[in-house]
C-alpha cells in the first residue's frame, strides 16, 4: 500500500557559499607550496652536496686512477725490463746450460772411449813390446828377452778379465812353452870353436909339405922303431936293418896327387893360402856376433872347401881342424831365432776386434 509522499520544503542554504574542503585546501595552498619549496630546496642542497661530494670522490679517484696508471706504467715499464733481463739471463743460462751439456756429453764420450780403449791401448802397448823383445834377440842371439816380455804381457792381461783377450793369454802360453822348449846355439862356444880353429890353421899342415905327408901316410899297425943310441946299447942287429930301411925309404915318397895346384904352391902361396883361412874363419866369427847366419855359413863353407883343398886333412891337426869345422857348421844350423807369429796373429786378431 502505497503512501502519498510527504511534501516538506527544501532547507534555505546561501547560494554563492563555497564547500569547506575547498576553502580549507585554499588555505593551505600555500603553507604546503611553500613547505614543498622548502622541501624541494633542502632536497636539491642535499643533492647538490652529494652531487658535490660524488665529484670530489671522483675527482680523487681519478686522482688515485691517474697515479695508480702511472705507477702501474712505471711498474710495468720495471716489469718489462726485468723481463727483458730475466729472458737475457735465461738466454745465457741456456747457453751455459747447452754448453755444460755439451761438455758433459763429450766428457761421457771421452770416459767411454776411454774405457773402450784401455784395452786396446794394452793390446797395442804389448804389440810393441814384444815386435822389440823379437829385435832384441835377433841382435843378441838369446830368447831371454823373447821370453821377459812374453811373461810381462801375461802378466798385464790376466788382470783385465776380458773374454776376447783370452785367445792372446792361451798364444802367449804357447809361445812361451816353445821358447822355453827350444835349444839355441851356443854363440860364445861357437866362437871358442872359431878360435880353436884360426889357431890350429897356424899349425896346420899344407898338402905339398915334405915328411909331414909320409908320416901321416904310414900305416897304423906298422911298429915303430928304435932310435940309434937305444939300438946300440942294446946291440939289436935286427932293428939296425929295421932303421936303416925306414930311412931308406923315406928318402922317396910316392902318393897319389889328385890336386896338383894344391902341391905346386910357392912358400909364398902357401903363406897367403893361410892368411886367407884364418881371414874366413874371422869373418865367420864376426857373422856370428852381427847375427848374419847366412854370411857365416857362407863364410864357412869356403873355409871347409880350402882346408879339404889345400890343407892335410889325414893328419892329425887336419883331423881335429876338420872336426871342429863340422861340429860348428852343424850348430850353425840351429841359430835361427825363433818367431812370436802366434802372439802377434792374437794380438793383432784382438786389436781388430774392438
Amino acid at each position: 500500500m502505497s503512501s502519498a509522499p510527504h511534501n516538506n520544503p527544501p532547507e534555505a542554504t546561501a547560494p554563492d557559499a563555497p564547500p569547506v574542503s575547498t576553502s580549507w585546501w585554499r588555505q593551505k595552498l600555500p603553507l604546503l607550496a611553500l613547505t614543498l619549496s622548502l622541501l624541494c630546496a633542502a632536497a636539491c642542497v642535499q643533492l647538490w652536496f652529494k652531487l658535490s661530494a660524488m665529484q670530489e670522490q671522483l675527482a680523487r679517484q681519478s686522482a688515485d686512477t691517474a697515479q695508480l696508471s702511472v705507477q702501474a706504467q712505471s711498474m710495468a715499464k720495471h716489469a718489462e725490463q726485468l723481463t727483458q733481463e730475466t729472458a737475457a739471463r735465461v738466454a745465457l743460462l741456456d747457453a751455459r746450460l747447452s754448453e755444460v751439456a755439451l761438455q758433459r756429453s763429450q766428457l761421457e764420450e771421452l770416459m767411454q772411449s776411454l774405457s773402450r780403449s784401455r784395452d786396446d791401448n794394452l793390446v797395442i802397448d804389448i804389440e810393441s813390446a814384444l815386435g822389440l823383445a823379437q829385435q832384441q834377440a835377433e841382435l843378441t842371439g838369446s830368447v831371454q828377452p823373447m821370453l821377459a816380455a812374453l811373461q810381462t804381457a801375461q802378466k798385464r792381461l790376466g788382470k783385465v778379465p776380458q773374454p776376447r783377450l783370452a785367445p792372446v793369454l792361451r798364444a802367449l802360453q804357447h809361445d812361451i812353452e816353445r821358447l822355453q822348449s827350444t835349444s839355441l846355439t851356443d854363440i860364445p862356444g861357437l866362437l871358442i870353436r872359431l878360435d880353436e880353429l884360426v889357431a890350429l890353421v897356424e899349425t896346420l899342415p899344407l898338402q905339398n909339405a915334405v915328411g909331414t905327408h909320409a908320416r901321416s901316410a904310414q900305416a897304423p899297425d906298422k911298429p915303430a922303431t928304435h932310435a940309434w943310441t937305444q939300438i946300440w946299447q942294446d946291440r939289436d942287429w935286427a932293428a939296425v936293418g929295421q932303421r936303416i930301411w925306414v930311412e931308406v925309404t923315406g928318402l922317396v915318397r910316392v902318393s897319389r896327387i889328385e890336386q896338383p895346384e894344391a902341391v905346386m904352391l910357392s912358400p909364398e902361396q902357401s903363406f897367403f893360402v893361410r892368411e886367407n883361412m884364418k881371414l874366413r874363419l874371422l869373418n865367420t866369427r864376426l857373422a856370428l856376433l852381427s847375427r848374419q847366419i847366412t854370411t857365416a855359413r857362407n863364410d864357412l863353407q869356403v873355409a871347409e872347401r880350402d882346408m879339404a883343398h889345400f890343407f892335410d886333412t889325414a893328419s892329425k891337426q887336419g883331423r881335429a881342424a876338420e872336426s871342429l869345422m863340422k861340429q860348428v857348421q852343424a850348430q850353425i844350423r840351429q841359430t835361427d831365432i825363433p818367431r812370436l807369429d802366434g802372439s802377434l796373429a792374437a794380438l793383432a786378431t784382438a786389436s781388430a776386434g774392438r
